[in-house]
């Protein structure tokens, strides 16, 4: 039976990305309804994604398959249609209105706090670790912790603000290890009833609130995956929240993911299940969106640990799948295996970017560096 003009096209570009179709190689995809040529060449991120998920196609290795198509650029090559129209969707409405604020945390930080417990590391931290001379998950989260908080430079008494603290683990090492007393602020009703209870002891509080709501003065702010929800219409705001809430010499350290490109929205397979009404900010609207209200002092990359990160969440999650598909069906984990191997793949390409960006109101005064090695911020003069 000769070949459909999609299924020509699509081995063709598979094809120039090392890529074979029926091919032995762990990155080779195995092709179980023909429809899946036309639906990917038509839908783009969303054809592919869903697909996979109706089981019409299979990977062995999804992260080194998708590693392959970002390096050889084939998202670019059928997605250009389907995402001008998704920009101009971000670009014409503010997908990050007050009014939407809370729909992330009910459609994807609600989902199961079992879900997280089993996939997470024990202070069930949902950002990138830190794996320099780190052997497990757990050490590289605790090295991210203090990469964040000696870079802050916190000392006891002092007030710190988490805007999007998640369930509370990084507000409780702040206070157990450096005496601080922290403000989290999340939009999950989930991660706040789990993150009062794990800091019920301690000088935490929790509320359930959109960051522009937050008022009140801290010596230290930090904000870790949180930004990629705020949304370029929102940044100018964001920004001003975060100076507005310094007091004089205070710093605050950004963690996000980032975009090579300035964009307005992000693809429509992870807006529909992973993350809605999300965006990765770009290096020029981070640093036009806080121009004028905060002096940057230090940008910090490494999103090549984003890839370990998500293949020790992947190996947890299906290590612990047995004990959670009686809540979860088999549709649900094959999107939440696509959503981490897929993103494991695209840090891996270097197709988004992680960074640490620290920032203070005024400059800092004297001489000082910043450390690599979850140190100290170490300052003179």
């Amino acid at each position: 039976m000769p070949l459909s003009l999609y299924e020509k096209k699509l081995r063709n570009l598979l094809e120039s990305a090392e890529i074979s179709v029926g091919g032995p190689n762990p990155w080779d995809i195995q092709v179980k309804d023909n429809r899946f040529y036309k639906r990917v060449l038509l839908e783009s991120h969303l054809g592919i994604g869903e697909s996979y998920m109706d089981g019409w196609w299979e990977c062995d290795a999804l992260d080194e398959f998708f590693f392959r198509v970002l390096r050889a650029k084939l998202d670019k090559k059928v997605s250009q249609f389907t995402r001008t129209l998704s920009n101009l969707a971000g670009i014409l409405i503010n997908l990050q209105h007050p009014s939407r604020a809370f729909h992330v945390g009910e459609t994807h930080y609600n989902a199961g706090n079992d879900l997280y417990e089993a996939m997470l590391d024990r202070h069930m931290l949902y950002s990138c670790a830190y794996w320099k001379g780190a052997s497990n998950l757990d050490e590289a989260q605790e090295n991210k912790l203090r990469l964040i908080f000696n870079k802050l430079g916190l000392e006891p008494g002092m007030k710190v603000l988490d805007i999007g603290c998640g369930w509370g683990g990084a507000a409780r090492f702040a206070a157990q290890h450096y005496g601080v007393e922290v403000t989290g602020v999340t939009v999950s009703s989930e991660q706040a009833k789990k993150a009062e209870a794990m800091n019920a002891e301690l000088p935490v509080e929790i509320s359930l609130m959109d960051y522009r709501d937050i008022r009140g003065s801290y010596d230290r702010v930090y904000s870790i995956g949180m930004f990629e929800h705020v949304g370029v219409k929102n940044y100018r705001r964001f920004f001003e929240i975060t100076s507005g809430c310094l007091k004089e010499n205070g710093l605050f350290l950004l963690h996000t993911i980032g975009s090579r490109r300035s964009s307005a929205n992000t693809d429509k397979w992870t807006h529909k299940y992973i993350f809605p009404n999300s965006m990765l900010p770009s290096a020029k609207q981070i640093a036009e969106a806080s121009e004028g209200l905060h002096v940057m002092e230090d940008w910090h990359a490494f999103g090549n640990y984003y890839y370990r990160t998500l293949k020790a969440w992947h190996e947890n999650f299906e290590h612990h799948w047995p004990e959670l598909k009686h809540a979860y069906d088999e549709r649900f984990y094959r999107m939440w295996r696509y959503y981490l191997l897929s993103a494991a793949g695209s840090f891996r390409a270097r197709n988004v970017q992680l960074w640490q960006i620290l920032f203070s109101n005024e400059g800092i005064t004297g001489e000082y560096s910043v450390t690599r090695e979850a140190g100290t911020l170490m300052r003179t003069g």
